[in-house]
């Protein structure tokens, strides 16, 4: 589950403020377990088991199941979801000028796709699923949603320096998960990032999830398939190179020299000599939570 610091996240917040619930989370963590069996383990009444439930349902996790054959009268409790991500607010560079570049997914200028693989507008599949044709289908530039097992995805982004500017900060955002037919919340999958063709760094994504959908993610797309990614952030400044925060390599603005061309290129590559070589999903500004594509902010100074 993926949360942010808006309203819309309130209910998981305040269904997770209160030490019986977590106590009931807790309980219910080792397996899928009757109501009556969890209200005993912790001594709650009835009464009050029903408005705690109530609580963790709405906020989407837990999920109730009545029992079958001779248990049609339990209702049994299991997880809906098994880790909360929280992103916080981006850092602001006032000292420093902006320039942001949006990225439709579907506009790379290169790939390698290997089965399972595949794209999809906000409205239908494009090309054939499993053929990597696919990807020279006109419609790709609409893509919504791309997946692919091994490979890469490369594009080709306009520096937007003016004379007498430089880069003193590259930051790259982008929602993505791994790939396992249908979907996997646990299928780490070890990406490769690089510019103009040199490693900037890799970054072990944990799974494909499809927990709960994705906020834009289509109606027609099944629950069962990919629903969102985790938003991730590339940094890039003078000394190195990180992923939210955490340092991943030396590579820094020097090395990848951004400032003497017109162009650079972007990749995102997961091999399948890699140790997790669990495929690549990239999520557009159509779906999964976060209304945007590739986002390349570049802080410049004079």
């Amino acid at each position: 589950m993926d949360l942010n610091l808006k309203k819309s996240s309130l209910t998981v917040y305040e269904a997770l403020a209160n030490e019986t619930r977590l106590a009931i989370l807790e309980a219910v963590g080792g397996g899928r377990k009757s109501i009556s069996e969890i209200a005993d383990q912790l001594s709650i009444s009835n009464a009050l088991m029903t408005k705690h439930l109530k609580k963790l349902e709405l906020a989407q996790l837990i999920k109730l199941e009545k029992g079958t054959g001779k248990d049609w009268k339990k209702k049994y409790l299991s997880l809906k979801t098994d880790f909360i991500n929280i992103n916080f607010p981006e850092k602001v560079f006032p000292e420093m000028n902006l320039t942001s570049l949006s990225v439709k997914i579907g506009h790379f200028t290169d790939f390698l796709a290997e089965p399972s693989c595949g794209m999809a507008t906000k409205d239908r599949l494009i090309g054939a699923l499993d053929d990597a044709k696919s990807f020279l289908d006109q419609d790709r530039v609409d893509a919504g949603i791309i997946w692919l097992n091994n490979g890469f995805l490369e594009y080709k982004i306009p520096n937007p320096l003016k004379n007498g500017e430089r880069i003193e900060l590259l930051e790259i955002s982008m929602e993505i998960a791994s790939e396992f037919p249908i979907s996997n919340n646990y299928w780490p999958s070890d990406l490769y990032f690089y510019i103009n063709d040199q490693c900037i760094g890799t970054y072990t994504v944990p799974g494909n999830f499809s927990d709960v959908r994705g906020t834009l993610t289509p109606d027609w797309w099944i629950d069962e398939f990919s629903q969102y990614g985790l938003l991730k952030h590339i940094r890039i400044n003078r000394f190195d190179t990180s992923i939210d925060g955490e340092k991943i390599s030396d590579q820094n603005l020097h090395a990848i020299d951004l400032d003497s061309s017109n162009f650079f290129t972007f990749k995102i590559a997961v091999p399948n000599n890699a140790k997790h070589a669990g495929g690549l999903t990239v999520f557009g500004d159509r779906w999964g939570n976060y209304p945007q594509d590739l986002l390349f902010n570049f802080y410049v100074s004079e």
